[in-house]
């Protein structure tokens, strides 16, 4: 079962962000748009590369108003020594949560049981807590945080323009749809 257009669930952790270690909950998240990045775990090869992908990003994400998550089932402790001794990880300034028990890991459908780890799994939440898109890419498969701002922008529009869609490729300032009978058979 998918959980595209669920709330998200509630959940506790505790999260190295900014040289500090801090507590969150869904409550957290909920009154401003977010991305959860879930990831298998920290000291890999492919991991490192998303992460530091998404920082390259963060500043142009937190002018948008989106708070980005990176989530896996390490420790908020082994996520501190991993900021604290690899240059690409060190220029993380987003909640790295550690989610050792799995709850926020399954409240979201990426746990791979048996292993203890997340998928790659990506997840647009809005600011009623609602989560508006999903993506899960195999082990070997890296995410791009170019594309991944692309559809947060087409998320955002379409909520600030009810009866509009984006269509494939769209980019900020595309020509939009409104879907209508008129339009059947017309694209």
């Amino acid at each position: 079962m998918s959980v595209i257009n669920t709330a998200i669930k509630p959940f506790q952790a505790s999260a190295y962000k900014a040289g500090k270690f801090i507590e969150l909950s869904e409550k957290d998240v909920l009154g401003k748009w977010a991305v959860f990045f879930f990831y298998p775990a920290d000291f890999t090869f492919v991991c490192p590369t998303e992460l530091g992908d998404v920082a390259d990003h963060y500043a142009e994400f937190q002018k948008m108003g989106v708070e980005i998550y990176s989530v896996s089932t390490d420790t908020h402790f082994t996520h501190k020594a991993w900021h604290d001794s690899s240059d690409t990880i060190g220029k993380i300034q987003y909640a790295m949560i550690g989610d050792p028990s799995g709850t926020v890991t399954r409240n979201f459908d990426t746990m791979r049981e048996g292993q203890g780890l997340a998928d790659r799994g990506t997840f647009i939440v809005d600011p009623q807590g609602i989560i508006q898109s999903v993506e899960v890419t195999a082990e070997g498969i890296g995410r791009n945080a170019a594309e991944l701002l692309r559809k947060v922008k087409a998320a955002q529009y379409v909520a600030a323009h009810p009866g509009e869609v984006c269509p494939a490729k769209w980019e900020e300032g595309s020509a939009t749809l409104k879907p209508s009978f008129d339009l059947v058979g017309k694209i």
